[in-house]
């Protein structure tokens, strides 16, 4: 058996295994806590028997947020991985090109302006609509200026100004507001799957399942794209329009997670990064999955130790998978080292 055949068959063992991780987190977010939960009341409560207050915790509370972290973590490991891809830069993650800062921009309207316009108190639900509609504002300018611009570089410096401005736009908010306004707004940039309820965890896992189902359709594609766009070309693959659902995935992806969890900092870059590591190919038909099950793992435990680390203070969630991801992201650097 050559090594080829060695590296297929290790494929589906580590699939089956990241699976088996991903549920045993799912398991721990649910049971562990300052409410601890026997196993036994997780399938009760399935059942609609058991417990009230462990049915309650249950599912009001941690099954919802574990599911938003799964499907949340797996949107920007696959977001990241197309955009690396698309971009041929290694440390490209998902709020590269300014879908964050549109987000945080609307949040900042309507949390530090809120009395100003109108708004008497900020509910999360209006948080989540603002960040939406700032969002998916940035994609809808960024994919406009995917057809207009031809080199992949300069749209990447047009997703960073896109991003300097909206950012500057809203330190500009933060200079007037009052300082309790400023605090409520922080927090939120600090990114949550706190709060998560059943109908945002439902638009994540359709909005997300769709475009993560539509992301893997463009393995061949991607794969030629690896090689080149002149090979790609010559394989029959429109760059053009690759190039735009490529942006608009990757975005739409990004969009609905800050919608409802806010920036969640290196899941989009570590994620890939893992999944190649691991499984040791470029091949996108093997990596997109692997990229959905790696980025649902990390995400699913950094939110248990951001829960259980100091207990009962809440760790913000990026601060967590900054402290996993910053460290991939300096050996990839040292690694590059000769070519930089």
């Amino acid at each position: 058996m050559n090594s080829h055949d060695s590296k297929i068959n290790t494929v589906p063992f580590l699939f089956v295994l990241f699976g088996v991780l991903l549920i045993l987190f799912l398991i721990l977010n649910i049971t562990l806590g300052s409410v601890k939960i026997p196993l036994g009341e997780i399938w009760e409560s399935f059942m609609q028997r058991g417990d009230p207050v462990f049915q309650t915790v249950i599912m009001q509370i941690r099954f919802p947020r574990a599911l938003a972290a799964v499907f949340g973590g797996a949107a920007l490991a696959v977001s990241g991985l197309l955009l690396q891809i698309f971009f041929r830069n290694p440390i490209a993650d998902p709020y590269v090109l300014g879908v964050s800062s549109g987000a945080t921009l609307f949040v900042a309207i309507v949390t530090l302006t809120g009395c100003a316009i109108g708004i008497d108190s900020v509910s999360p639900f209006l948080l989540s609509s603002a960040a939406l509609v700032g969002a998916l504002g940035v994609v809808t300018l960024v994919v406009f200026l995917a057809n207009k611009v031809k080199n992949v570089v300069t749209l990447l410096v047009v997703g960073l100004m896109i991003g300097f401005m909206c950012s500057a736009g809203t330190s500009f908010l933060i200079a007037f507001a009052e300082k309790e306004q400023v605090h409520s707004f922080v927090l939120w940039t600090l990114g949550s799957f706190s709060g998560f309820c059943w109908d945002q965890v439902v638009i994540l896992a359709i909005g997300g399942g769709v475009f993560l189902a539509a992301s893997y359709l463009l393995c061949k594609p991607l794969n030629a794209l690896l090689l080149g766009e002149d090979y790609a070309r010559s394989m029959g693959v429109n760059i053009k329009t690759l190039r735009f659902v490529i942006v608009m995935i990757s975005s739409v992806l990004t969009a609905l997670v800050t919608a409802f969890a806010g920036p969640v900092a290196f899941i989009g870059l570590a994620g890939p990064h893992l999944a190649r590591l691991t499984l040791g190919t470029s091949d996108n038909k093997v990596l997109i999955p692997a990229a959905i099950l790696i980025g649902a793992l990390v995400t699913t435990l950094c939110d248990l130790v951001a829960r259980l680390a100091f207990s009962p203070v809440e760790l913000p969630i990026s601060a967590v998978t900054s402290l996993f991801g910053a460290p991939i992201v300096i050996f990839l650097l040292l690694k590059r080292k000769t070519s930089l």
